[in-house]
C-alpha cells in the first residue's frame, strides 16, 4: 500500500513494529488499523487525508495518543500519526512558540524554559499538546496565564478535503474559535502558535500529604484556602494511596492519603508566604514543597500514570465544595481496590474566569473545581478486577450528582460518556449548535468523527 506524494513511513500489520505503532497510552484500547501513516510534516498529513477520503477509510488522528477514550486509533482504517512531528521553536523576544502537532508537553516545557518562559500545559509531561489544547487545556498555570486555548494565537490546519488553512483571529476566525475547545472535530492541526509568559525556571512546587483520616478537615480548609489564593498559586488535590516515587519516604508508600500539590508561578519568597497556612494545617505526613525547576515539577508524576496501564475515567465540574460534597468525596475516594486508582481535583478560577464565555467553546469558566475519578489497573489483572475498579469510579461519580455543575471538561470524557450525551453537556445547547455550524462548513461529511464528536449541523 502506498500514498502518492507521502514522504513518511507507512506501517501495516505485516510490520514487526505494528503492535507498538498502534498502541496508545490507555492499554484498554486495543484497535487494529489497516494503515498507520507516520507523517513528517503538513504536506504528509494533507496527502494522508486525501488518500483516506479517496478510499473511504475511517480516520483516526494521533498527536500524543494520550486521550483516555483512545480516539487516536481505529479499527480497519487509517491512523494519521503525527508522533514524529515534535519540533518546538521559541521566539523569546516575541514570547511565542511554534509547536508541531505531535509534540508532548515535556517538549514544550524543555524548549520554553531555556528562556524562562512557559504556557499552560498538562500536569503530565507525556500528554500530547494537540489533544490537550483542542479540548481547552487545564494545568498548574491556568489561574495565572489562562487555559491553553486562551494562549493559542494561530494554528495550521489540514481540513477534511485535504486543504491547508491558517486559523487565527484574522484568518478563518470561525475555525479558530471552534479549535479553542471544540476538540479534533474540524481538521488535523499540524502547528500551533502559543503566547508564552515569564515562569521559572525555578518555582516553589510539590505536594503536602496528610493521612486519609484527615480528608474532611483538609478539604474544608482547602475550600477557603483556595478561594483566597493568588492567581500565581495553582493547586491540584490528589486522593488515593501514596505512590512509590523516590522523593517520597519509603514508609509512606501505599498509604491512603490526601495531597495538595502546589505550583507557585512567581517569586519563591511570595510563594512561601502564600502556602504557609497550608503547611501549618494539622500534622502533614510529608511536606515536599520546595524550590525546583518548573519542568521537573511538570514531569514529577509521570511515573504514576505510565503508558500501557488500563485506565477508566469519570469526571465532572463541581458547583462547589459544600460540606455535603466534601463528605461524598471523603467517603468514596479511598474505596478503590487498586492502589493505582486515584482522584484528582483541579482548582479553577483566576485568569480562567476573566475570558468572556463567547470567546471560546470551553464551558466551565465559572466553576471553582473540576474533579476526575481515575480507575487504574494493570495488564494481566482479571476482568473481575477491572470491573471492580470501573464500578468504583461510576459509583463515586453517581454519588456526586447533586454537586455536579452543568458543564464538564471534554478532555476528561471516556468512551462510555458519548452514549450518555456528555459531549453536549461539555458545551451546552448554544455553543454546541455554533460548533455544529463550523463543523458543517469545514467537515460536512463528518470525516473526523473519532473524537468527542460534534455532528454537522
Amino acid at each position: 500500500m502506498r500514498i502518492d506524494g507521502f514522504r513518511g513511513r507507512l506501517v501495516t500489520g505485516d510490520d514487526l513494529d505494528y503492535d507498538t505503532a498502534r498502541a496508545v497510552w490507555n492499554r484498554s484500547v486495543n484497535r487494529r488499523p489497516r494503515l498507520i501513516a507516520r507523517c513528517t510534516g503538513t504536506a504528509d498529513v494533507a496527502e494522508a487525508v486525501r488518500f483516506a477520503r479517496g478510499h473511504d477509510l475511517e480516520i483516526a488522528v494521533r498527536g500524543g495518543g494520550h486521550n483516555v477514550a483512545g480516539t487516536a486509533v481505529c479499527d480497519d482504517g487509517i491512523v494519521i500519526d503525527l508522533s514524529a512531528m515534535r519540533a518546538v521553536s521559541v521566539d523569546p523576544a516575541d514570547r511565542t512558540a511554534q509547536v508541531q502537532g505531535g509534540a508532548l508537553w515535556g517538549d514544550v516545557d524543555h524548549e520554553t524554559q531555556a528562556h524562562g518562559l512557559a504556557t499552560t500545559g498538562g500536569i503530565v509531561s507525556h500528554t500530547g499538546v494537540a489533544g490537550l489544547t483542542l479540548g481547552g487545556g487545564i494545568g498548574f498555570l491556568m489561574r495565572k496565564c489562562g487555559l491553553t486555548v486562551d494562549n493559542l494565537l494561530a494554528a495550521e490546519v489540514v481540513t477534511a478535503d485535504g486543504s491547508v488553512v491558517r486559523a487565527s483571529a484574522d484568518d478563518h476566525p470561525d475555525l479558530f474559535w471552534a479549535l479553542r475547545g471544540g476538540g479534533g472535530n474540524f481538521g488535523v492541526v499540524t502547528t500551533f502558535r502559543f503566547a508564552l509568559h515569564p515562569v521559572g525556571p525555578g518555582v516553589l512546587a510539590g505536594p503536602v500529604f496528610w493521612s486519609a483520616d484527615d480528608t474532611t478537615d483538609v478539604l474544608r480548609f482547602y475550600r477557603d484556602f483556595a478561594a483566597d489564593a493568588p492567581d500565581e498559586l495553582g493547586t491540584v488535590v490528589r486522593l488515593g494511596t501514596i505512590p512509590p516515587l523516590p522523593v517520597i519516604p519509603g514508609e509512606l508508600h501505599g498509604r491512603p492519603a490526601i495531597a495538595v500539590i502546589c505550583c507557585y508561578a512567581g517569586p519563591i519568597a511570595d510563594g512561601k508566604r502564600a502556602v504557609e497556612p497550608l503547611r501549618r494545617l494539622r500534622t502533614p505526613l510529608a511536606d515536599l514543597l520546595t524550590p525546583k525547576p518548573y519542568a521537573a515539577h511538570q514531569s514529577a508524576t509521570d511515573a504514576t500514570v505510565p503508558h500501557g496501564w488500563h485506565y477508566h475515567w469519570k469526571a465532572a465540574d463541581l458547583t462547589g465544595l459544600s460540606d455535603d460534597a466534601v463528605s461524598v468525596i471523603a467517603d468514596h475516594a479511598y474505596r478503590a481496590r487498586s492502589p493505582r486508582s486515584y482522584t484528582v481535583m483541579f482548582h479553577m478560577g483566576g485568569a480562567v474566569t476573566r475570558v468572556p464565555h463567547a470567546d471560546t467553546p470551553y464551558a466551565g469558566r465559572d466553576v471553582a473545581h473540576n474533579i476526575n475519578i481515575d480507575a487504574v489497573w494493570l495488564p494481566g489483572e482479571s476482568d473481575e478486577y477491572a470491573a471492580t475498579e470501573t464500578a468504583w469510579a461510576r459509583r463515586f461519580f453517581d454519588a456526586l450528582k447533586p454537586h455536579r455543575a452543568d458543564s464538564v471538561y471534554v478532555n476528561f470524557l471516556d468512551s462510555d460518556d458519548d452514549a450518555a450525551g456528555r459531549v453536549w453537556e461539555a458545551y451546552g445547547d448554544r455553543v454546541y449548535r455554533r460548533l455544529a455550524e463550523v463543523k458543517t462548513k469545514y467537515d460536512p461529511d463528518n470525516a473526523f468523527h473519532l473524537n468527542k464528536n460534534i455532528r454537522p449541523g
